[in-house]
């Protein structure tokens, strides 16, 4: 693959652009074939001193918080550095991507904007979650399309598909459908709609309803949901691993259990929801990849991963395009 770039919003992360920059630094040290232009605060970037004619600056100092909305901070007359960021991607052809652990709404809000031809589409963001049978299911939507109709879902569903074919090499995903029960009766008027639709949809291996305490379960390779029950499987997965995982070294301490820091260090490795990369924004022009906000140095590096894969095969990376 010939040098490509890759661009990294700084701003918006709840480490800090610090912890971004860093970011970008190991996606230098990982990726000898990539650059990187760093949408930020140019003090910030420069003091870095990261490695010369590897990265270029797109200077910003303002980002959009969780407090902003994000259409009123689309049109500020300060650069914002999502927005430049996502601009940038859209006017420049070598470039692979954006990654940002920013404001999920603007980051939505730029794509749509400057990624997107079709402004009645509506792109989703896929997650990657680690289930109990050592792989992993793709959960789409978890926030881009919080209202939206049963079509929308059976779209997602095929975007999840061929996701999950481009970067597991899953030949026919398993499809299931987030709902309150197993049944196909079960759910609210979108999800009998969409269960409805799903079933007889070509090029879907639709395997029915999925209930939300079987998510990490491996029962589906693709599960389909709205962006608001999306998002609330996301932070509550990452929030129960978090806690048990806390549990586990509470009691390994209080108790001295000798096996506890390996079971600790196993779990870490398999649901440590900060490292695993980023939701995907597909349907865009570039692919767009969100970071969660906690994210750290690592999760940076494992999007820059992503990109790189669907990259060094053309086909599919146009595919999601």
């Amino acid at each position: 693959m010939e040098n490509r770039e890759i661009i990294i919003d700084l701003l918006g992360s709840d480490m800090g652009p610090e912890e971004m920059l860093e970011g970008a630094r190991m996606v230098l040290e990982a990726f000898p074939q990539i650059n990187v232009a760093l949408s930020g605060p140019r003090a910030l970037i420069e003091a870095a001193r990261l490695p010369e004619n590897r990265y270029r600056i797109l200077e910003a100092d303002k980002t959009v918080t969780n407090l902003d909305n994000p259409i009123e901070a689309f049109y500020r007359k300060e650069p914002v550095s999502v927005f430049l960021a996502l601009e940038e991607a859209g006017r420049c052809d070598d470039v692979l991507g954006v990654i940002s652990a920013g404001n999920t709404g603007a980051l939505f809000a730029g794509a749509i904007r400057f990624l997107l031809a079709d402004k009645t589409a509506r792109p989703c963001i896929a997650a990657i979650l680690p289930t109990t049978q050592g792989g992993f299911t793709c959960l789409v939507d978890t926030g881009a399309s919080i209202d939206c109709g049963a079509a929308q879902l059976v779209e997602f569903a095929h975007r999840g598909s061929d996701f999950m074919r481009t970067l597991y090499k899953i030949e026919s995903p398993r499809v299931g459908l987030l709902s309150n029960g197993a049944e196909p009766t079960k759910g609210n008027k979108l999800v009998k709609e969409a269960h409805a639709l799903l079933e007889k949809e070509e090029g879907i291996n639709f395997v029915g309803n999925i209930e939300g305490n079987k998510t990490l379960s491996g029962q589906c390779d693709v599960l389909v949901c709205e962006g608001f029950a999306g998002n609330q499987v996301l932070k509550n997965s990452e929030g129960m691993a978090v806690n048990l995982i806390t549990e586990i070294v509470k009691y390994g301490k209080m108790h001295n259990v000798p096996a506890a820091k390996e079971i600790v260090g196993y779990l870490m490795s398999r649901f440590d929801f900060a490292s695993l990369g980023a939701g995907i924004m597909l349907g865009t022009s570039k692919l767009v990849l969100k970071n969660r906000g906690s994210c750290r140095r690592e999760a940076v590096r494992n999007a820059a991963q992503i990109l790189v894969n669907l990259a060094e095969n053309k086909t599919l990376y146009e595919s999601f395009n």
